[in-house]
């Protein structure tokens, strides 16, 4: 317990005050974002380069206050450390990739590659995958090839979809918070304590970082920030996934691990899937940017930053509640979690075309 608070009062220490010098520094080497484009939110010039202070803060956090003391067995030690390479290899990799595209701009076939190259670290090097759907649609184990695909699906499908939510002032800073959060709290309570550490040394640095970040933004995260938040949080959700049933407390052992996996990154990912159908349906690259995710819905009804941001915090944390409460087989748990969150996504769009039928009938 003592290292989970002191990784996250460090991160946030770090963050808060290592920010307003990094902000000085964009400006002054002229790291900005420009509101030149169409579908921009912002209307000056912003830092794009925060997504170093997430990573720095996390890292140091997390080598900081890594439980190395705790291991009890060699056994233990031994994948732990084995972890500790591999999560911290993978950051590094990941944050260059990042950062460059903050800076210069990477090519899509480069950033691809970089993605390649990490899900391979982390699935095939480091072992970190799924090996079950532990009875979900009545899956049980997953054979070698299937373990290795969902694993590096999983771990793109999180990575891209915190890159794409993140569109308005605090929300994929404010959705990773919660997210890291929620699983920190459930490594807690299930004694794996290095996990725990990581979850939250992002927390704390997302908490610092949402100072500056929060409606109206002084600073943005850009692609470094985004990508180390999602790779932390699909190593987190891998590792809850996979982790030892017989090791459980009794009191999260009743819950459904993907469930409520899933159910922590609900914003995200249905807003990727959505967003994905739609684009295919119109015709266009799933990867184009526009004006179609649900928070740009939220914003076209006059909600504004901060209320747009608040009420998708309040519909994960009520997901995630949710996938806590219920206690019937997993499959159902799943299919409810994922109806709530699908009706959720529909009506901002709902609400937009009335209202704009509303103004053709008045005109």
């Amino acid at each position: 317990m003592f290292n989970i608070l002191l990784a996250l009062l460090t991160a946030t220490i770090v963050s808060v005050l290592s920010t307003p010098a990094l902000i000085k520094v964009a400006y002054l080497k002229r790291l900005v974002d420009e509101p030149i484009e169409e579908r921009k939110q912002h209307f000056r010039r912003i830092p794009t380069i925060g997504g170093i202070i997430i990573f720095a803060g996390t890292l140091f956090s997390f080598l900081m206050w890594f439980p190395f003391d705790e291991m009890s067995d060699l056994r233990g030690l031994g994948r732990a450390l084995k972890d500790f390479q591999y999560i911290g290899a993978t950051m590094i990799l990941l944050f260059f990739i990042g950062i460059k595209d903050d800076i210069i701009g990477t090519a899509p076939v480069k950033k691809l590659v970089g993605h390649l190259i990490v899900a391979f670290i982390l699935v095939i090097m480091g072992d970190i995958r799924i090996t079950s759907m532990y009875g979900i649609f009545g899956v049980q184990e997953l054979p070698e090839w299937g373990s290795i695909f969902l694993s590096i699906l999983t771990y793109t499908a999180i990575v891209n979809a915190i890159n794409l939510i993140d569109g308005v002032d605090g929300l994929a800073g404010g959705v990773g918070l919660i997210a890291s959060t929620a699983m920190g709290i459930w490594f807690y309570l299930a004694g794996g304590t290095e996990y725990a550490v990581l979850a939250f040394a992002l927390a704390g640095s997302l908490i610092g970082f949402l100072v500056y970040n929060f409606s109206p933004a002084k600073i943005f995260m850009g692609d470094s920030g985004s990508l180390t938040i999602g790779l932390i949080l699909s190593i987190l959700a891998i590792k809850l996934i996979e982790y030892d049933v017989d090791q459980l407390p009794a009191s999260i052992v009743v819950l459904s691990k993907p469930v409520f996996a899933m159910a922590t990154l609900m914003y995200p990912l249905t807003d990727t899937l959505r967003i994905f159908i739609y684009r295919i349906r119109k015709g266009t690259s799933p990867f184009s940017a526009d004006r179609n995710h649900i928070h740009h819905r939220m914003l076209d009804l006059g909600l504004g930053h901060r209320k747009t941001v608040l009420l998708i915090y309040a519909t994960t944390i009520f997901v995630i509640m949710l996938s806590t409460t219920l206690r019937f087989e997993p499959s159902i748990v799943l299919v409810i979690t994922a109806l709530i969150a699908m009706v959720f996504s529909q009506i901002p769009s709902l609400m937009l075309r009335l209202k704009r039928k509303e103004k053709l009938k008045k005109a």
